[in-house]
């Protein structure tokens, strides 16, 4: 068994930084875990604590049922592969991937098969005899990867190991993490940046803040039922749409016009008793040209506004509008602008962006039409920033 359980685990520094704060997470033997959130929210620490490359200050971390707090990272039986190769430059492939084990003491017969059966896996045994400086980027993580793999070690632990290649790349080599993962059965952590890896890799996902976990669970879940504002905006690519709204008793007023609120959402805000002013989220996905959402469902009942498309993007399987909304639709949020990283080009204005349909005849420069569902949005408390939706 691999199991790995942080009970209460926290990292505090000399100077008193809290780089994270009482972090309970058991990790089932064989579960594919993907630590994400921005940068400084204690992802790549708390791997490291894992690793032991950084002492824990409270709480206690056990792999295979055993304490590790104390242990050295040799003793922990795990395989880190980092964001550098670190490969030794004046040694082959072969000698690269075979280092651990002859560190191990393993026979070379034993040591020779290890290293061809994790080159298949990888499809690098054609470099074997090569050096890495005679590879690409993406052949040199492989060939880290296979120095990982040759030990048959308790847990795999990544550090954004992708992060220095190419978009194209990117993908394949994820592709190839992920049927490696399953291949192995191996429990593995794996720290990343990106979203995007984060929901197409992991069984779970942990989205840190500040070093505080924000939300876990399948990927599907955080996407579609975040628990608050910082969750919403960092899960989903392009982001969830925000917008601020005045609550009546009719329903919601925004930028786009008066918003009928469900029994549900009624309920909800009720229950939680929201201020006057809320936050509306409403995803990309939920906009259709309204003119082709008329032509294939007449009998539709959904909202529509007009906006004006102030950049257009089409990818081929679809278009992406920006919609600029202008001032009255900026909203100022802590927890928004984490989320964001600071992607925001001018916080004075607001603009929406609408995923649409390839047949769409949206054209930057003019106005469109846009159909959206009601049911579809999700309302958050500005102050806290908690998923009014979500607590009923």
């Amino acid at each position: 068994m691999a199991e790995i359980v942080l009970d209460g685990v926290t990292k505090r520094y000399p100077d008193g930084t809290t780089a994270v704060s009482e972090l309970d997470l058991k990790i089932a033997d064989k579960e594919f875990i993907i630590l994400v959130g921005p940068s400084g929210c204690g992802k790549s620490t708390t791997l490291n604590m894992i690793a032991g490359l950084e002492d824990i200050s409270a709480g206690e971390l056990t792999i295979g049922g055993a304490r590790m707090n104390e242990k050295a990272p040799r003793d922990r039986d795990i395989a880190m592969v980092f964001q550098s190769y670190a490969l030794y430059p004046h040694m082959t492939v072969a000698e690269n991937i075979a280092f651990p084990l002859r560190l191990a003491k393993v026979g070379k017969a034993e040591s020779k098969r290890k290293v061809q059966e994790a080159a298949h896996l990888l499809d690098i045994e054609q470099f074997l005899d090569r050096r890495p400086a005679h590879l690409s980027g993406g052949q040199r993580q492989r060939v880290a990867m296979g120095r990982a793999i040759v030990r048959d070690p308790k847990a795999f632990l990544m550090d954004e190991p992708l992060s220095n290649l190419d978009a194209k790349l990117r993908v394949q080599m994820r592709t190839m993490i992920s049927r490696l993962q399953k291949h192995l059965g191996t429990t593995t952590v794996y720290v990343t940046h990106d979203q995007t890896e984060a929901m197409t890799l992991g069984d779970r996902i942990v989205l840190m803040r500040k070093g505080v976990v924000q939300q876990m669970g399948p990927p599907e879940e955080l996407y579609e039922h975040p628990h608050n504002l910082f969750v919403a905006g960092f899960i989903g690519s392009p982001s969830m749409n925000f917008l601020n709204a005045d609550v009546t008793s009719d329903g919601l007023q925004t930028v786009l016009g008066p918003i009928p609120v469900s029994d549900r959402m009624r309920r909800a805000l009720e229950a939680n008793n929201a201020p006057a002013q809320v936050i509306v989220g409403i995803r990309p996905e939920a906009f259709g040209d309204a003119r082709l959402v008329r032509e294939r469902r007449p009998e539709g009942h959904d909202l529509t506004f007009t906006g004006h498309v102030d950049v257009l993007e089409s990818l081929g399987a679809e278009k992406f509008a920006y919609i600029d909304l202008g001032s009255s639709g900026a909203i100022e949020s802590e927890h928004l602008a984490e989320a964001f990283q600071g992607n925001v080009t001018d916080q004075s204005r607001s603009q929406l962006i609408a995923r649409l349909d390839p047949m769409s005849r949206a054209r930057r420069g003019e106005n469109i039409e846009l159909d959206y569902d009601p049911d579809a949005i999700d309302l958050f408390e500005p102050e806290t920033g908690v998923n009014l939706s979500e607590r009923v």
